[in-house]
């Protein structure tokens, strides 16, 4: 019996060894990530797509933006965009986990009617900067320049929203999807067609 206790608190020892260290080298977030991303992958989670026009919400496009070189941007400068809005910080595992899709659907999207923004969450650039360089991500990553007005706010991150070329949230997912599906794109694809017509 003492034998028995004394090997199940060893076992226990060694699992709490590799969660401290897991911790103390920052990779917990990365690992968390990777388990995150295999129920990505089972295609559960599907981002969403357009809002009932009852729970569109106009947007304000009053505030500025840091890009990762220190340029400010308005936000103004994307009216009459569509916009794809992830909020989002390195040290959130749900966030890294959706990042690499997030990638992809960037990648595939070639119309310069549909703007990106990486909104990072993080308390400074150079936490951004680095983790965006050690995964090799090229999308458009911001943080905040000014206060970020109360429609983008969030209960969690990530969060990520479309917004119509003429300023309204069409679609909003609190939580980790994979926006790197057909019907995602042909959503955004959709929205852009729009602006076209309407010139």
């Amino acid at each position: 019996m003492k034998s028995k206790i004394i090997k199940e608190l060893k076992s226990w020892g060694v699992m709490a060894a590799i969660f401290v260290a897991l911790y103390l080298t920052g990779l917990h977030t990365d690992v968390a990530a990777f388990a995150q991303r295999m129920i990505l992958s089972t295609g559960v989670l599907t981002a969403d797509t357009e809002l009932p026009t009852s729970e569109q919400k106009d947007i304000d496009y009053d505030f500025k933006l840091q890009d990762l070189e220190g340029n400010i941007t308005n936000f103004e400068d994307f009216r009459g965009k569509v916009i794809f809005l992830n909020i989002w910080a390195s040290w959130c595992a749900p966030c890294i986990a959706e990042m690499p899709n997030i990638q992809s659907l960037y990648n595939k999207v070639e119309d310069d009617n549909i703007a990106f923004i990486m909104l990072s969450m993080d308390d400074n650039v150079e936490k951004a900067k680095k983790f965006i360089k050690r995964k090799d991500f090229t999308f458009p990553v911001y943080l905040a320049a000014s206060r970020v007005p109360d429609v983008f706010r969030a209960p969690s991150i990530p969060t990520t929203m479309v917004i119509s070329a003429d300023g309204k949230i069409i679609s909003k997912k609190v939580g980790m999807a994979n926006y790197d599906k057909k019907s995602f794109m042909k959503f955004l694809e959709k929205q852009s067609s729009q602006i076209s017509e309407g010139d």
